[in-house]
């Protein structure tokens, strides 16, 4: 008895279907403006993938001066609590 063989992508087109959406890429767009196309479709990945990092890099550097604010804020809030106690005993 053999296992079924379980597609690793289901749902993705595999063999003959990949072949007949080849056939029509050519048939629509000609296969001198195919690599043309391939070719635009990188470069928009490329510019893509450089703004999500932009974004993402952008975010930890405002993660990182919340967390730098919050911590100066409770060293205020400290010293400030200390000057009160320290003017309340004085009284």
């Amino acid at each position: 008895m053999h296992d079924p063989i379980v597609p690793l992508f289901p749902g993705l087109p595999g063999g003959p279907e990949l072949l007949i959406v080849l056939f029509v890429l050519v048939l629509l767009f000609g296969a001198n403006k195919i690599p043309k196309l391939a070719r635009s479709t990188g470069q928009a990945m490329g510019e893509f993938k450089r703004g999500r990092e932009e974004i993402e890099e952008e975010l930890q550097e405002g993660a990182e001066e919340s967390s730098t604010d919050s911590s100066t804020t409770e060293t205020s809030a400290t010293e400030t609590s200390t000057e009160t106690s320290a003017a309340e005993t004085e009284s």
